[in-house]
């Protein structure tokens, strides 16, 4: 049980909403609305449980954003992500997200009058600054111009010898951009040779290949991103990054960018231009935390056995933010994480509200750690269950686009039944993740199985008559090809093959409620039009008999007589 004076926490029972029905609370992963076209794989899919939400009861479904400021990101042309998307659904408020953060630290300068850079400074004269993270636009875990500015601005500082460790995107970027992106690093990288840094690009590979592996799904991927960073060892070496992008594309021309296998830059004696040693510093220098705690890990802790690190140097390394901030990972960063407490989850465990949380494990981080503010481990050992399903291994989600959307629903089925649970949440992930495969058709099967693990669930909710909410974390699976920006048509490349979309939207996601536990005039409030995931929490929380906090924001529910 969390601690503190009990009174702050205590949650009054709301005026028309009982306490007592059993709650099933349900995140689509990647699920949003937008043109219902061939490219829709959520259109195309068959999903007549969703249909028959959205068609039947209109005044208990409706749209919500989740991209840009109304999940704390700096504008409206940032898409939602997972990460900040279930921040805003478990903690009911809008905290200003990674990205938003290091922009203003690095607009300020304030990024470089903190401990964290300055126990990175420690590391000169002699020490070569290693910058490690996703090369791309997206503004989902990284964004280049903040690379850019902190390239300048380390050099600046005084740092004369930097390396960048590249990791290629296609995910939240157009499969192929890795070539322009990669041009332009180049150029920047030039430009600071031109005032005497030696400068240069020393490793890379594909982000699902290496380093960016998340809740320890495959550690043989964090392992392939130490062999080339730190030992400057991988299978394939090239006198430069753009040499090692064309040829290895040309030797597979169907390597999606997410894939590029680990890859070594070395000189014209065939030694590796850039590996991690001792004395050196290292920026991981993504700002979303998932996939970059497990590389945060190997880089930090002296008590490591998940692979064999061979050399592990001694050097000064931070992260861009705080990945874990209840396990202190990594111990210095360059810019503080917002703070987020007090979230659904810790407000429900004082009231007494037992919870079962379920997804399976490329998921399972965002419907517990995300959903409770950044925090590990669970509010109540006796009130709350979270349970793991094991996610598909060493393949693409396209090859099995299923995942395990059956089984989750199952184990919810079996938590609701068991009459142990006020609350069951679970997460289904195939939307987000199939579709950032890039492959329609299997989206399209994705799609349809969580429909019918949506039918599963629906089904015990109206056995223990139970309530029902369903909504998503952001957008994925319902616009998969890249479109015109004035006219909205889809794109084709120079070949006339249409350009696939494997990225998030921002486009909006739904919110359905319902079940025979559901008050019979309780329906969505009109006076909200530009509501978001921030307002589910305060939403679930009525559900479920009490009022909600009053910092929260505000409830879309309405009983009406």
């Amino acid at each position: 049980m969390p601690s503190g004076g009990e009174e702050k926490w205590v949650l009054p029972a709301h005026d028309k909403l009982p306490k007592g029905k059993k709650l099933m609370l349900i995140i689509l992963d990647g699920w949003g609305e937008q043109i219902a076209d061939q490219f829709n794989a959520i259109a195309v899919a068959t999903t007549p449980i969703m249909d028959h939400l959205k068609t039947t009861a209109p005044e208990r479904w409706r749209l919500l954003k989740a991209h840009g400021p109304a999940v704390g990101l700096p504008t409206e042309d940032d898409m939602g992500n997972s990460e900040v998307g279930h921040n805003a659904l478990g903690a009911g408020r809008i905290f200003k997200q990674g990205a938003a953060l290091v922009d203003m630290a690095l607009e300020t300068g304030s990024i470089y009058e903190g401990e964290g850079f300055k126990y990175l400074k420690e590391a000169q004269p002699n020490g070569t600054l290693h910058l490690l993270g996703l090369l791309s636009d997206g503004g989902v875990h990284s964004r280049y111009n903040q690379l850019q500015a902190l390239l300048k601005g380390c050099a600046d500082q005084g740092f004369k010898k930097i390396r960048v460790h590249v990791l290629t995107d296609g995910r939240d970027v157009r499969e192929g951009s890795s070539l322009d992106y990669v041009t332009t690093l180049e150029h920047d990288l030039e430009e600071l040779r031109k005032r005497g840094v030696d400068a240069r690009i020393a490793s890379g590979g594909g982000r699902m290949a290496v380093t960016m592996d998340r809740y320890e799904n495959d550690w043989g991927v964090v392992k392939r991103g130490w062999d080339a960073q730190v030992l400057g060892e991988a299978p394939h070496q090239f006198k430069s990054c753009l040499e090692a992008l064309k040829t290895l594309k040309e030797n597979d021309p169907k390597l999606n960018d997410q894939y590029y296998p680990p890859f070594v830059i070395v000189d014209d004696e065939g030694k590796p231009v850039g590996p991690i040693v001792d004395g050196d510093a290292l920026i991981t220098f993504n700002f979303r935390a998932d996939r970059m705690v497990m590389a945060a890990k190997a880089f930090e802790f002296e008590d490591f056995d998940k692979f064999d690190r061979v050399r592990v140097p001694k050097i000064k390394y931070a992260g861009m933010l705080e990945y874990d901030a209840e396990i202190k990972l990594p111990k210095h960063y360059l810019v503080a994480p917002p703070h987020i407490g007090e979230t659904s989850g810790e407000y429900l465990v004082h009231n007494g509200v037992r919870t079962f949380a379920c997804s399976e494990t490329v998921k399972f981080g965002h419907v517990t750690f995300v959903w409770n503010g950044n925090r590990s481990g669970q509010f109540s050992e006796t009130l709350e269950e979270y349970v793991e399903i094991p996610s598909d291994q060493g393949i693409s989600f396209n090859v099995k686009p299923e995942m395990k959307a059956i089984a989750i629903a199952e184990k919810a089925c079996e938590a609701l039944h068991s009459g142990k649970w006020d609350q069951v949440r679970v997460n289904l992930p195939n939307g987000d993740m199939v579709g950032h495969t890039g492959d329609l058709d299997a989206t399209i099967v994705g799609c349809t199985v969580v429909d019918k693990a949506i039918q599963l669930m629906l089904e015990a909710t109206e056995k223990v008559g139970g309530i029902f909410l369903i909504t998503a974390d952001h957008g994925n699976a319902e616009d998969m090809v890249k479109r015109n920006s004035k006219t909205g048509e889809p794109m084709k490349d120079k070949k006339g093959n249409y350009q696939i979309l494997t990225a998030h939207t921002c486009a909006p996601v739904p919110i359905a409620i319902g079940g025979p536990g559901l008050l019979k005039g309780a329906q969505f409030r009109t006076d909200l039009p530009t509501a978001g995931l921030a307002n589910v929490a305060a939403t679930f929380i009525n559900l479920l008999g009490f009022e909600a906090p009053k910092d929260y924001e505000p409830s879309l529910i309405e009983v009406v007589e």
